[in-house]
């Protein structure tokens, strides 16, 4: 695994402004998802969104006043790092699979090839943000595998995001005692973010 030496300050430009301001994007205007280049931004932004809000959420919640404090610690800082890749993997799986998911079933758009071309690009755009490596072919190979069981026409009806809710729950770095107690409100606070993005995309493709 490569590792990459984090500090507060790349926390706070790079993630944590998706974080911190998130509660002001339901103010931004959207455009309406016309073309596969419109389909492949909303997926990567939404899916960055959910992994970075409901992760930073969760460590800010469970650790309170100390929560600034534990990025002066580069072990923990690691692990954050590495979480907040494995779930984004994760969430653009699911976001991609649900998207042409419901696309085919409400739409009858039949190009479910697109789904995997435009994952992989997200992936290899990824690589000059320092997603590592492994990372990236782990999800890639996890994509696959889902994709050639994919019931393109049920998927996005049937608990589509539970996998990135699992994810969260799974490298979320805190203690695995505390992850017990958390586990279903852990897992509602991914849904709930989902559901928003779910929302957001129904109407944006709904010209």
């Amino acid at each position: 695994m490569s590792k990459y030496k984090l500090s507060w300050k790349d926390l706070t430009w790079n993630d944590f402004k998706v974080y911190f301001f998130a509660l002001f994007k339901a103010f931004i205007p959207k455009k309406k998802i016309k073309n596969v280049d419109d389909l492949e931004t909303f997926i990567q932004a939404r899916s960055a969104w959910v992994s970075q809000v409901t992760l930073y959420g969760y460590l800010k919640t469970r650790m309170g006043t100390r929560y600034v404090l534990h990025f002066e610690n580069d072990e923990f800082m690691s692990s954050v790092n590495l979480a907040k890749w494995n779930i984004y993997a994760v969430a653009l799986q699911d976001l991609t699979f649900f998207t042409f998911s419901y696309l085919k079933a409400n739409y009858h758009y039949n190009e479910t090839n697109n789904a995997q071309e435009i994952f992989l690009k997200i992936l290899d755009d990824e690589i000059s943000n320092k997603m590592p490596i492994d990372i990236i072919e782990k999800a890639k190979k996890n994509f696959s595998e889902r994709f050639q069981k994919m019931n393109w026409e049920n998927y996005y009806n049937d608990l589509p995001f539970n996998p990135s809710a699992l994810s969260l729950y799974e490298w979320a770095p805190i203690a695995e005692d505390l992850k017990k107690l958390d586990r279903k409100i852990v897992l509602n606070s991914v849904i709930l973010k989902w559901d928003i993005v779910k929302k957001e995309f129904k109407e944006r493709i709904n010209i």
